[in-house]
């Protein structure tokens, strides 16, 4: 654990457990919307476009897709913001530093909960600017605290996961709000306590964490905190000194880097921001997410409609599955750390012969995407199967695939690209996958007026198109297994005695290619 050392082992520490309870507290609650959605419709919001209809044997009954429709655009509209702003907060995290990301986030939090606290059933409309801003700060809140994971080198794939794990458990926040709406204290009350809490972040802001980044590798003796400015002169000296040795490289460089030894030759070229969004790795894992993601969101946004459909509206049954339903969110946080276990169980084994550490973490990341793949595949069939004890099932696959979704995600793209490009990949990948994820409003209007209300086609739909994120794994599989032959025939060429020079042109020029 280099660099925390002495004294610094315990703002580490505290760094590490505050920022769990940050994200498990703060960061996602966005996704608990269909708790707050329940309380939501009991304050009458939207409760104009309910309507009175009769049915097709005359009995009269109040007909409310409308206000459910409303409700969706506004998740919708949320879910989009939380991904596609995190692309320019992912360039301001990278130009400015954690201390400005976290400044801004916690000022779209607040005013977010602010808006929610002050709103009621006439002024429904500031559901869509309030729930929109507390998804823009929670995930801004979620991509400082992730560079977290550099104090602690040979954990840091799993401590990534862990935070991304208590990102999807904060939904349980709004169930919070809903028992104690339901307990008889106000809607309104709760969200002015959530906005008060943002002294604590604040605070955790200027002593727990560091003005710009926590970089990786480590640098020896690296310090950080409001106390912490003389030895931190002398760490900036430190690095601008290695900076003019050479390039340092970060926790993953991208395949244009390579992966091969590179014997007898000058150290690789960080890839650039360019090459890193136009490689193979890039695209695949941008389908590999969006595909997954459309499909979480799809789910999450039309719980409420889909539970009224298969409990035939019983009120008692659509709050119990609702409950079960936010509980098992609170696992998340328990599911995530095994993924980072899973990426990060080649740390401290011997590698093979010429293998690097990132060609390690590459092979170690094809497992990790293959579950989460399969993790959907089986949690979209059981969501398509209108079973109601069944979604007990779906609810647990629903929540497990979530957390290895979004940990895997940053945790792949911590080490497949140059460290220096995390916000802006990250940003840039979440905002794409924004832009896939509107889709989920035109799936809906689908099920709702050309499919009757029976969401049974889209569902099967969406099942084949899961399909899609298994050419991810297999192309990082095909792409490690081509590394380790050219590595093989390298090393065998020159146990036969061929100079270094002979083969120094062929290796690299097969590895670009192969990205």
């Amino acid at each position: 654990m280099l660099g925390c050392l002495g004294g610094v082992r315990v703002r580490c520490w505290l760094t590490l457990a505050s920022g769990l309870v940050e994200c498990l507290c703060f960061a996602g609650v966005v996704f608990g919307w269909a708790s707050l959605m329940f309380v939501l419709k009991g304050e009458g919001y939207f409760s104009n476009l309910c309507v009175n209809a009769t049915g097709p044997n005359g009995t009269h009954y109040t007909d409310c897709s409308g206000q459910d429709e409303r409700f969706s655009l506004v998740f919708t509209i949320a879910s989009f913001m939380n991904n596609f702003f995190t692309l320019p907060n992912g360039f301001l995290f990278d130009r400015f530093g954690t201390m400005a990301a976290r400044l801004l986030g916690i000022s779209l939090y607040t005013t977010g909960t602010l808006l929610i606290g002050f709103s009621h059933s006439e002024t429904s409309l500031l559901l869509f600017p309030s729930l929109s801003f507390i998804a823009v700060g929670g995930i801004l809140l979620l991509v400082t605290n992730m560079q977290v994971g550099n104090l602690f080198g040979a954990h840091r794939s799993t401590i990534i996961t862990l935070y991304n794990g208590a990102f999807d458990s904060s939904s349980i926040i709004f169930l919070i709000v809903k028992v104690l709406s339901e307990g008889g204290i106000s809607l309104h009350y709760s969200f002015f306590f959530l906005s008060s809490c943002s002294v604590i972040l604040l605070m955790r802001t200027f002593f727990l964490m560091p003005k710009k980044h926590i970089p990786y590798p480590l640098p020896e003796g690296y310090t950080y905190g409001m106390k912490c400015a003389k030895t931190r002169a002398h760490i900036t000296e430190l690095l601008r000194k290695e900076e003019n040795k050479g390039p340092m490289r970060g926790a993953g460089e991208t395949e244009a880097n390579n992966f091969l030894p590179m014997s007898g030759q000058q150290a690789p070229q960080t890839a650039s921001f360019r090459n890193s969004v136009l490689s193979w790795f890039f695209l695949w894992h941008l389908v590999w997410l969006s595909v997954m993601q459309l499909r979480h969101y799809l789910f999450i946004g039309t719980l409420n409609p889909m539970l009224i459909r298969l409990t035939a509206g019983d009120p008692v049954l659509v709050s119990r599955y609702t409950n079960a339903f936010a509980f098992t969110q609170l696992c998340g946080v328990l599911c995530a750390p095994w993924n980072g276990m899973i990426m990060d169980r080649h740390k401290g084994r011997k590698r093979a012969p010429g293998e690097t550490e990132e060609e390690a973490d590459l092979r170690s990341a094809v497992l990790s995407l293959f579950l989460t793949a399969l993790q959907c595949l089986l949690f979209s069939i059981c969501a398509s199967t209108p079973v109601l004890p069944l979604q007990y099932l779906s609810f647990a696959l629903q929540v497990l695939n979530r957390s290895f979704l979004y940990g895997g995600n940053a945790a792949f793209i911590s080490i497949a690209f140059p460290a220096s490009h995390f916000g802006k990949l990250y940003g840039l990948i979440m905002a794409l996958s924004a832009v896939v994820s509107l889709l989920q409003y035109a799936c809906f209007s689908l099920v709702k007026g050309v499919f009757d209300g029976d969401p049974l086609y889209i569902n099967v739909a969406l099942t084949i198109l899961s399909l899609c994120a298994f050419i991810h794994p297999f192309y990082i599989y095909i792409h490690c297994r081509r590394l380790a032959n050219q590595r093989r025939s390298f090393t065998e060429q020159l146990a036969n005695g061929g100079s270094s020079s002979s083969v120094k042109g062929e290796a690299p020029q097969d590895a670009v290619d192969s990205s």
